[in-house]
């Protein structure tokens, strides 16, 4: 018999949490209690304690259209009624096809398959094997990867190794493999860049691999299409195969439906999670051009790709991603994306006139900008957690990245909510001043 859970309850959540689980990218002996979260709606979290959160951050980046969306939960109710999963070795299913199938109409033209894994850093572990074994089948094998300094593409060990080396993969480096690093192509910088770029893709450059346009947890680094087009023209050039992360950047974040989409040159693999199931569960996927597929094909079974997940493609998880995409389509959500995007460039004219904000950038629905503060700007810096309580006390969930602060709220995120977030952001901003 299932137990409800009772007003005694909640108040002992954070007490039996604390007896039992291990929170991930936390110091588990100076942290403070976990804020018990037992509904949420929209863009708003519902606490144990009574307290409301505007997550103002997608509750880590996943959630388009609000939390409890009833469409996207009616769909996967249904699912579960009629198939809630089974082996996608030598069985298939139609949420899975039609998923594929739709996702091709809306990905970047070039893409030809999809591969299901169950989370972002597996897509990107998936596209590296892809790429190594595509030059391992063709009887040219290439080793060499080249990456962007403070990139970040999981946290899987292959994932780790073609991310930028931090305080995050210092006990790991070991058992990385080696990476070209080409620094991030911020302005000023694309000269400079496209040096180093020249210099280091060869002949044996087996993968690029990006986030376009905007480096997430390296601290919200935004650059520009017209640099990275560049950068996959000189790749091109060595017939580099390239990898484009948008784990983050999928589904709308900048502006358009991918990051791909500001460019003229297209990649070769594409790595989706996050907002694919509109945040709702955990799905990830690889996507490739017909010549790296067809490099797989074979009599002999060793060029098989030997990669697969127990939870492959499943149903619940393609019948989320479904409704999800229903709704990111629709004219709603389009105005919505392109209303956020504007309401944040009337918050930058303010974020302006403060001192200490520096570095402000914007695209799409994504906004950050720097704290100048003394000491450390990297993930440790003090002002983090003094910003994040700030604002978390005044029903604000933000998680600054260091001393870089940044919104990206759900879709459904209301001019109202806007606004007072916007309010609280100016307050923090006027206590540090």
């Amino acid at each position: 018999m299932l137990s409800e859970t009772t007003p005694t309850s909640l108040q002992n959540l954070q007490e039996r949490d604390k007896a039992t689980i291990w929170h991930p990218f936390t110091q588990m002996q100076t942290a403070p209690a976990p804020v018990a979260i037992v509904r949420a709606s929209g863009s708003v979290l519902y606490a144990a304690d009574g307290r409301e959160y505007l997550d103002m951050i997608a509750s880590w980046w996943v959630n388009l259209h609000g939390h409890s969306h009833p469409y996207i939960a009616q769909r996967v109710a249904e699912q579960l009624q009629t198939l809630e999963h089974v082996i996608f070795a030598d069985f298939t299913h139609q949420p899975a096809i039609e998923l594929a199938e739709r996702l091709l109409q809306i990905l970047p033209p070039n893409q030809s398959k999809i591969f299901f894994s169950d989370n972002g850093s597996t897509a990107v572990e998936v596209a590296l094997k892809m790429a190594f074994q595509y030059w391992h089948n063709l009887g040219k094998p290439r080793y060499k990867v080249i990456a962007l300094e403070d990139a970040y593409h999981g946290d899987t060990f292959g994932a780790m190794a073609v991310g930028g080396r931090s305080a995050f993969t210092a006990p790991f480096v070991p058992f990385l493999f080696d990476v070209e690093y080409l620094p991030t192509p911020v302005p000023g910088q694309e000269e400079a860049v496209l040096q180093r770029a020249e210099a280091l893709f060869s002949e044996n450059t087996a993968a690029f691999i990006v986030e376009p346009l905007v480096q997430g947890s390296g601290g919200m680094i935004m650059y520009e299409p017209a640099i990275l087009d560049k950068l996959f023209q000189l790749a091109r050039q060595h017939d580099v195969l390239i990898i484009a992360d948008e784990v983050m950047t999928g589904f709308g974040r900048t502006g358009k439906r991918f990051a791909s989409d500001y460019l003229t040159e297209k990649p070769d693999l594409m790595c989706l999670s996050k907002g694919l199931t509109g945040g709702t569960m955990a799905l990830g996927i690889t996507t490739c051009v017909q010549r790296i597929y067809d490099a797989f094909l074979s009599t002999d079974k060793s060029k098989t790709l030997f990669h697969g997940h127990s939870f492959t493609a499943n149903p619940v998880a393609c019948a989320a991603s479904l409704a999800s995409m229903d709704l990111l389509l629709s004219a709603e959500t389009q105005a919505n994306i392109q209303r956020i995007a504007s309401r944040h460039t009337e918050l930058v004219s303010r974020l302006g006139t403060y001192s200490i904000v520096e570095n402000i950038r914007h695209r799409g629905t994504l906004l950050a900008f720097d704290l100048n503060v003394s000491g450390q700007t990297s993930y440790f810096n003090s002002i983090r957690d003094t910003a994040y309580q700030f604002l978390l006390e005044r029903g604000v969930l933000m998680r600054p990245l260091g001393n870089v602060l940044y919104l990206m709220p759900p879709y459904c995120t209301t001019d109202e909510q806007l606004n007072y977030t916007y309010d609280q952001i100016e307050a923090l901003l006027q206590s540090l001043s």
